[in-house]
């Protein structure tokens, strides 16, 4: 059972499962060629916190001996249009009434499927931006990158999915991409606990 704090605007609603820190390990299975290794360990510590209407995103993983391998940072967020309240382009500020004013109203944003699409752009600093759109749906989510940038310095990646649930109290996430001139396959997947 998920509490939603008080405080928790209500966009964030669906999302509630994901909040807070989560650590744990996985195996990075992707290959970018016939000789490179696959099953390599890491762990991760990720969070999601809160920040306006959006879920900030932040992951760092770790090789075997401890030394960072990655970092992502991110921001995730009900897909809709922009509106008056919200913030932005720049450091322009919202005015106005927020789109949603009571949970309720939440459910005017429930898909045909049942669940809520979302979106998420995730960075890493091997100058690499992901577009996610996709859905969450209970205590799942399952996104697909619908554009990638990268500089012109960056090795090639192409596209990504991403699968996330929670699964017996515990987070497992799983992520497909295509990069080095291979086509869509499995990358790496983790089994986070909470990190209370």
């Amino acid at each position: 059972m998920f509490v939603i704090p008080d405080d928790l605007p209500i966009e964030l609603t669906p999302f509630t499962f994901l909040i807070g820190a989560w650590r744990g390990s996985g195996i990075i299975s992707y290959s970018s060629s016939e000789s490179d290794p696959t099953g390599i360990e890491f762990t991760q510590r990720l969070s999601f916190m809160p920040v306006g209407s959006r879920l900030e995103f932040v992951s760092n993983t770790f090789d075997a001996a401890g030394a960072p391998l990655v970092q992502e940072r991110g921001f995730w967020s009900l897909a809709r249009p922009a509106s008056q309240s919200d913030a932005g382009p720049g450091l322009l500020p919202g005015s106005g009434v927020p789109l949603l004013s009571v949970r309720e109203d939440l459910e005017l944003w429930r898909n045909s499927a049942g669940g809520f699409d979302i979106e998420a752009l995730i960075i890493q600093p091997s100058n690499i931006a992901e577009l996610y759109f996709g859905q969450i749906k209970g205590a799942r989510i399952d996104i697909a990158t619908d554009a990638v940038l990268r500089s012109p310095n960056a090795k090639d990646y192409s596209a990504g999915q991403r699968i996330f649930g929670l699964v017996e109290g515990a987070l497992l996430w799983a992520w497909d991409m295509a990069a080095m001139g291979n086509p869509l396959k499995s990358h790496a997947s983790a089994r986070l606990t909470r990190d209370e």
